[in-house]
């Protein structure tokens, strides 16, 4: 791919997570400078290479699956989004009032995580799975009707076993759309980052959304949860 195709996929991506319509050639060819018709030409490109699609008659374009995952293999730990101080503050705010109490921090971490992401937070205490913030889930365009809220439904009937049988073993992991080993069709992104608590080496904490996300903000939030209580518990 040329350094021009990098940023028209990553522009793509990121403008598709904040306005959840497809994105057209005539708001790409203001970004870059260039003519509608460049933009195109590369969105011809990018699509023979499975990295975006052209939903039904739209004009625009939204990223696959393999586009995201192109994406999010470039954002390294060090170049993910800075996470705020605001938002760092508000995680370790609720979590370290209950350092005594390691259900209870991780909670708050996790009510934090959803607040700050707009997904739903998940985390693992013990052998149970504690969700915060299944309005944001299907209140997601992508979730609200249809299949597709079913098919996350029934992914998040499985998500706890699956997580303490696979025991996802990177500090972060993410799994985009097919990728997910259930819920395969439901169009969703976990995120999850692995830290160590009094229940086990393996407690989890993280995020499930769309798959349309800002990945580079929400993968810094989810790093920053899991290394935070790892350190107060």
């Amino acid at each position: 791919m040329t350094d021009r195709q990098v940023a028209i996929l990553a522009s793509i991506i990121e403008q598709y997570a904040e306005v959840a319509v497809p994105v057209g050639s005539v708001t790409l060819a203001k970004l870059f400078n260039v003519s509608s018709a460049t933009i195109r030409a590369e969105m011809v490109k990018l699509e023979e290479m499975g990295l975006i699609a052209q939903p039904h008659t739209s004009a625009g374009r939204v990223p696959t699956d393999k586009g995201y995952r192109y994406y999010v293999n470039g954002i390294t730990e060090a170049n993910e989004a800075p996470v705020s101080d605001r938002s760092t503050r508000a995680i370790e705010a609720r979590a370290s009032t209950h350092g005594d109490r390691a259900d209870q921090a991780i909670r708050s971490a996790v009510d934090s995580l959803a607040d700050l992401t707009h997904n739903l937070g998940i985390a693992t205490i013990g052998d149970q799975l504690y969700l915060s913030g299944m309005g944001n889930l299907f209140s997601q365009p992508e979730f609200m009707h249809g299949d597709q809220s079913q098919n996350v439904a029934r992914l998040l009937d499985n998500l706890e076993p699956w997580l303490r049988e696979a025991a996802p073993n990177e500090p972060l992991n993410v799994f985009i759309g097919t990728e997910n080993p259930i819920g395969k069709n439901a169009e969703a992104t976990l995120i999850i980052s692995r830290f160590r608590s009094p229940y086990s080496d393996n407690s989890y904490i993280g995020i499930l959304g769309p798959t349309r996300q800002s990945y580079g903000k929400v993968m810094g939030l989810v790093r920053h949860a899991g290394a935070m209580l790892e350190e107060i518990l």
